[in-house]
């Protein structure tokens, strides 16, 4: 019994508490439906109801719970924007029409139709992912009012007494220096020159010291960021290149067209292949099998690019392609190449060497480049075969290939002749292609008969030394330890220590592949922090520079990261020769003297990076040369990311506010504590 009554009283416990539960429940109920009566219910707004699509009258849902009516007057005014239109049609909310009267009464406001929507992000107005969207005007944040004027300040020196100008501010150039190359377009040089019939008017005729550049080159009106890659490769804006000139000459060839009234397309044809690039790679493949594009065959050469076509479609090969032209009656054909995100320089075969080491490409391609390959005993084709890999290839599509017009059957023999003397041999000729290879060693070119024309150059002759260098009429010999000739297929290429790093004149204390290695190990963290901590991969770098490139260990570090860009590696002339090295890794590169203006056209670059390079070459120049120079060439919305000692940073931080870039100083992974800084730099789009 004792326990029987234990259990009633457990029972009647557990009782009092559940109704005590369900009386506190209702309880709280019923006062949040009192208090809630008085406040504004949720309500559901939508433009348009499956009945009323046509006349776009906007309709309320509210919570189901209520039958109540709203106002909701306030929150279309709210939400409408103000707009002049011809009133559309009105219908009732039953779907019927209404009269006019009632269309202008208070119960039936004039409607407008909803603007257009334009889609400037890859999500449409459905909020799904879309590849059809547009790129739209600067963020009015990053354009600045600047002013034409260039503001300097007095600075007086204690210790004599002495006055000096610092530049408060560089002013906008003027208009017609929008597409100024310091180097290219030195008119008073050019007048000076005793001849160009040999193409010198093409070449470097840099400003005197102290004449350079000293305002900010604007860009034109309409300018707007890029198209990302891979649309750029086939269409740019029109007002970032506004020139129809070679829509006019070259329409009819597939080069290039005018789309609508803001945009230029790229068919993808050549001169030589207007059916298309793929179609035109494919043959020659076929051609040579041995012509295996993204593995044996990693770097090319394009001579007389054109608009880049052919380069641009062997990216998707895994092949990098430096496209040069001059800067000739093709105006702007660089510059659509380098807007189209490809690699490309302003560079001519006329007197002097171009800027590449010897050995550099696996195969190099002319297409109705209008080169005479045989004047002057062959000197232009001499330049070709110093540039030519071991082994390597030289493509020809021209007229005298495949015409048999008396005058180019003559020119065909010449290059049969030259080619034969240069004991390259003749591989197929098809259509109208002819490929040549290149001999892999030296034993030819010994067993030709003696006082055979062109003789072999010196042993003493650099071949990769460039800079401002005369052409040279005898043929480059091949090292006889095979440097260069025998590299690893791609991508395996890329983190193999070459051969020639034994050849660079570095003063190494530690073995050199074990340098290379290190100088690729500390690049890729370097970079994998900026993908990481920096967010590189949201800002659609596309063409990038290394203007101090060492072994090119910033560039590997960027395809390794799998960063979307190339990069055009620059080794001064200040510091070693690396650039065998950078090509052996099938990457590409220049030499190039930063105290003098660079072979490029304006706002070509996205990303300019210089690591360790102010620090050695303001002992040589003015630092505000260099930082004037990558002003020019850097896009605006672009950055400049510059490594440096400590000691430089506050001059720069000056030289950069002065021509209207944000710089942030950040210190490096090693604390900031470190001699070193990051400095980074935004560019803005000024507006006079």
């Amino acid at each position: 019994m004792k326990l029987l009554g234990n259990v009633d009283l457990l029972t009647s416990q557990t009782a009092i508490k559940f109704a005590a539960f369900i009386f506190i429940s209702v309880s709280f109920f019923y006062l949040g439906k009192h208090w809630s009566d008085g406040s504004r219910q949720l309500i559901f707004f939508s433009r348009q109801s499956p009945s009323a699509t046509a006349s776009h009258i906007p309709t309320v849902g509210i919570s189901p719970n209520f039958n109540k009516e709203f106002n909701i007057s306030a929150l279309i005014s709210a939400t409408e924007p103000e707009t002049e239109s011809k009133p559309v049609d009105p219908v009732k909310n039953d779907g019927k029409p209404v009269s006019a009267s009632e269309a202008h009464s208070p119960q039936h406001p004039t409607m407008t139709p909803p603007p257009v929507i334009k889609s400037y992000g890859i999500v449409d107005e459905n909020g799904t992912m879309s590849d059809e969207f547009e790129i739209g005007e600067f963020d009015p944040n990053l354009v600045e009012n600047w002013g034409n004027g260039t503001e300097t300040q007095e600075e007086t020196k204690t210790e004599g007494a002495t006055s000096t100008f610092r530049v408060k501010k560089f002013g906008l150039c003027d208009e017609s220096m929008r597409e100024y190359i310091p180097c290219l377009d030195n008119v008073e040089a050019i007048k000076r020159l005793k001849s160009t019939e040999k193409g010198e008017r093409f070449e470097r005729h840099c400003p005197e010291k102290g004449k350079g550049l000293n305002c900010l080159v604007p860009a034109p009106k309409g300018y707007r960021p890029p198209i990302p890659w891979p649309r750029s490769r086939d269409e740019v804006w029109f007002y970032n290149v506004p020139h129809t000139r070679l829509v006019d000459d070259k329409g009819g060839q597939n080069w290039i067209s005018k789309k609508g009234k803001d945009k230029f397309s790229f068919p993808g044809g050549g001169t030589q292949f207007i059916h298309g690039a793929d179609q035109y790679l494919n043959q020659i493949s076929k051609m040579v099998p041995e012509i295996t594009f993204g593995q044996h065959i990693r770097v090319v050469l394009d001579v007389g690019c054109g608009v880049a076509s052919f380069g641009a479609y062997l990216l998707s090969r895994n092949v990098i392609t430096m496209s040069i032209a001059p800067k000739d009656v093709h105006e702007n054909q660089i510059q659509f190449a380098l807007e189209r995100g490809v690699p490309a320089m302003a560079a001519a075969f006329a007197t002097r060497r171009l800027l590449y080491p010897s050995q550099a490409f696996d195969l190099i391609h002319c297409s109705r480049c209008r080169i005479n390959w045989t004047r002057d005993d062959g000197i232009l084709l001499l330049e070709v075969n110093r540039m030519l890999r071991a082994g390597g290839y030289f493509a020809w599509a021209a007229q005298p290939v495949y015409k048999h017009e008396q005058a180019l059957e003559e020119q065909w023999e010449e290059m049969l002749n030259l080619t034969t003397r240069l004991c390259w041999t003749l591989v197929k000729k098809e259509g109208y292609i002819a490929i040549w290879q290149k001999p892999f060693n030296n034993s030819c070119y010994l067993s030709r008969e003696a006082g055979t024309i062109p003789p072999l150059c010196d042993p003493n002759d650099d071949p990769d030394n460039v800079w401002y260098v005369d052409l040279k009429a005898c043929i480059s010999r091949i090292p006889e330890n095979g440097y260069g000739a025998d590299v690893a297929p791609w991508p395996a290429r890329l983190q193999t220590p070459p051969d020639r790093l034994q050849s660079i004149h570095i003063e190494s204390y530690i073995a050199r592949k074990e340098l290379f290695k290190a100088e690729s190990k500390y690049w890729n963290e370097i970079v994998a922090s900026y993908v990481r901590a920096l967010h590189w991969k949201k800002y659609k770098l596309r063409n990038v520079m290394d203007m101090r490139a060492g072994f090119g260990g910033f560039a590997a570090a960027m395809i390794d990261n799998q960063l979307d860009a190339w990069v055009l590696n620059v080794v001064p002339v200040s510091g070693p020769n690396t650039l065998p090295v950078i090509y052996d890794r099938g990457l590409i590169g220049v030499m190039h003297d930063w105290c003098e203006s660079f072979d490029t056209y304006p706002r070509t670059y996205d990303l300019l990076h210089a690591a360790g390079l102010f620090s050695v070459e303001r002992k040589r120049c003015n630092m505000s040369t260099i930082m004037l120079e990558m002003d020019r060439i850097l896009r605006p919305g672009g950055r400049a990311y510059i490594r440096d000692s400590l000691d430089v940073m506050d001059e720069l931080q000056d030289i950069a506010k002065a021509m209207g870039w944000h710089p942030t100083l950040r210190d490096t992974s090693e604390g900031p504590h470190a001699s070193y800084r990051i400095l980074v730099c935004d560019k803005r789009l000024l507006r006079s």
